[in-house]
Order: C-alpha cells, then structure tokens, then sequence
C-alpha cells in the first residue's frame, strides 16, 4: 500500500543487572551498519555510546495495559485521521495496518484494518485476553514516547539499539549447535508470505523472552516484532528514495521476517516506519540513560 512503508564490525559492550527487567548496557565506540547485504544498511562513521539501562524484553500488552488505565491515553489508531486530508479516506478511519497470514480463502499480505489498535492488534475481532505478555503492538512513535515519558524512560536512538544487540546471534528461525539445535528467534519459516511451517513454534507473535538472550542477556533484539526507535529516517538511510521526515528508523526484524524476504533479523538491520502509522509487527522497547 502506499499510504505505509510496511513492511559491520562492532565492539561488545558489557553489560550487568540492576533491577528485574532492566540491563545496564556499558557504553563504547563501534561502527554501525553492514556492507554486505542491504544498501540502507552501509557502514557510517565511528558512533560513541555512553551507559545506559535497557528493557529486558519487548514492552508488552500487560505493561501498555497499565499505562492506559493510569493515564486514560488514547493510541493513535484509536483515534483515527479524521482531519488528515492528504491520505485516502478508507484509511481516516480509526485502525491500523494488518497482515493477512496465509489461509484458505485468503491471500496474504498487508490491508489497512480499521478497527484494529493496541487492544486488538489483528482486527476488531481480535483480542489480547490471555495474549497479555505478548510484545504490544499496532503504537505509533507518539505511543510508544508517550509511555517511555510516563515510566520516567525515553526511547533508544538507532546506535543505542544498535550496540545493545552487540555481536549479536545466528540468524533467528535457523538450526545452530549454539542453541542446541533450536530456532534463536520468532520469525517467518518457510517461503514468505504463502507457508509458513512454524519451526519456531510460532505463526505470529510470541511472548516475551521464549528465545535465549543475545550477549548482554536483552531477549527479542531480533525477531517477534520490529523495535521503534527515536532516529529519523534519513535520505543517507534511505539512498537515493526521498526522505521522509514524518518517519523513524525501526530495528530488530520481526515474525514475518523470511530467508527468502526481508531477512532483516541482524543487530544491523534497520527499516523505515511511518510515525502515526501502527501496525501488527511493529513494537518497542524503552531505556533510561545514566547520568
């Protein structure tokens, strides 16, 4: 659809516990982005970090949950864009975007879902009863700010996520003898977007923290859902299509990641995702920077 952009060598910082659900990520100098694979992907200059705590896992339904019945916010796709005349009108409607899974009678791929929010992430007939540590999704950049501020945290930059997935780990949904044979992560197995076998043991999203850890003990870094971050996609990112400033850097991959599409399941990976626009593979995570 037009409306939405749907969808390197790095030093190992150290890192240590300080509280249930939080990971002290030691800061350090590396260089970002990977050479190899996708173009919006390339090495930049030398990025210095300084010290910060990072969320353990994905926030998740239980968590946003929370923050909505202390604060009574009201998501973007709640609302709806009523007063946004440059979109097409089907899409003013309060919703978000889906993607469809493979089934009988329905081709897959992504629809603009009106209905569809937080509280029911695949469409109106869909729920998060009993799906409650499940990464929350279908939030905008506005969203997920707005319960970094209530939780007295901010969202990571793109070098902050970047260097927090560290060396990283062997690309998710594949077998490796470091992980004793079983998938590393929550993405697509099979040929994206018509079978998906679920390796995995997932054809969606999973909860949090059923895959091992990455280096520093962070879970989900790649894979389950795609990761707002607080960097504008840039015409550098994007080389050579138009920038759009209404858009932020996304990290990590997701669910519906393949071998044979969008293998972007790398520390390295980025992808743009339009601000106000949510959708159901798209989540965060948040830090708070030490002094």
């Amino acid at each position: 659809m037009k409306r939405f952009a749907i969808l390197a060598v790095l030093m190992l910082p150290s890192c240590g516990n300080v509280e249930t659900g939080d990971v002290l990520v030691k800061g350090g100098t590396f260089i970002p982005g990977n050479d190899t694979i996708y173009p919006e992907e390339k090495t930049g200059a030398a990025i210095t970090v300084f010290d910060f705590y990072m969320d353990r896992y994905e926030v998740t339904n239980r968590e946003f949950t929370a923050f909505v019945k202390a604060t009574g916010y009201v998501t973007q796709a709640e609302k709806g864009f009523a007063d946004r005349t440059d979109i097409p009108v089907e899409q003013r409607l309060p919703g978000g975007a889906v993607f469809l899974m493979p089934a009988p009678g329905q081709r897959p791929g992504w629809t603009f879902m009106p209905g569809a929010s937080w509280r029911h992430p695949d469409g109106p007939s869909t729920s998060i009863a009993g799906r409650e540590d499940d990464p929350v999704v279908q939030v905008t950049f506005a969203d997920a700010l707005a319960y970094a501020r209530w939780k007295g945290r901010d969202l990571p930059t793109e070098a902050e996520w970047e260097w927090a997935a560290g060396q990283g780990r062997p690309a998710p949904g594949r077998d490796h003898p470091m992980n004793d044979g079983k998938p590393t992560g929550n993405n697509w197995d099979g040929a994206f977007p018509v079978q998906n076998d679920a390796k995995d043991g997932y054809l969606g999203r999973a909860p949090v923290g059923q895959f091992p850890a990455n280096a520093l003990g962070l879970h989900d870094m790649t894979g389950n859902v795609w990761e707002i971050t607080s960097s504008i996609w840039t015409a550098s990112h994007a080389k050579g299509a138009a920038t759009n400033k209404a858009a932020h850097v996304i990290k990590g991959g997701s669910y519906l990641c393949a071998q044979n599409f969008c293998a972007r399941y790398r520390p390295q990976s980025r992808q743009m995702q339009e601000a106000d626009m949510g959708t159901n593979h798209v989540g965060f995570r948040t830090v708070k920077r030490k002094p």
